[in-house]
């Protein structure tokens, strides 16, 4: 990902065809050493293709991905959460009684 987003970086700044030694300029400058078989296969991979054409085909293939699921999981974890307060509700006084054992009756300046 950060290989890609180096990329992406140097073609909004408008260098149209950014080689392996300005992406590893990109990267170096924030502290990432670059791997050199991960940038030569996405330089491979992107060569000869517009990248504003790819992200208009990837935006295409990410519309038709159904995304309706993510209701359930949510109230899931409402109600789960609901559940946490009762049990840190129901701990809370049980604390008490065990702060005041404590001190097993003595006072501090008993």
């Amino acid at each position: 990902m950060k290989y890609i987003a180096a990329y992406l970086l140097l073609t909004s700044g408008g260098n149209t065809s950014p080689s392996a030694e300005d992406i590893k300029t990109v990267l170096s400058s924030v502290g990432i050493e670059a791997e050199e078989d991960r940038l030569s296969a996405l330089l491979t991979e992107l060569e000869g293709k517009d990248i504003s054409e790819l992200i208009a085909e990837g935006s295409t293939k990410l519309a038709s991905v159904p995304s309706g699921g993510a209701a359930a999981p949510a109230a899931a974890g409402g109600a789960a959460a609901g559940a946490a307060e009762e049990v840190v509700e129901e701990e809370a006084p049980a604390e008490e009684k065990e702060e005041s054992d404590d001190d097993m009756g003595f006072g501090l300046f008993d």
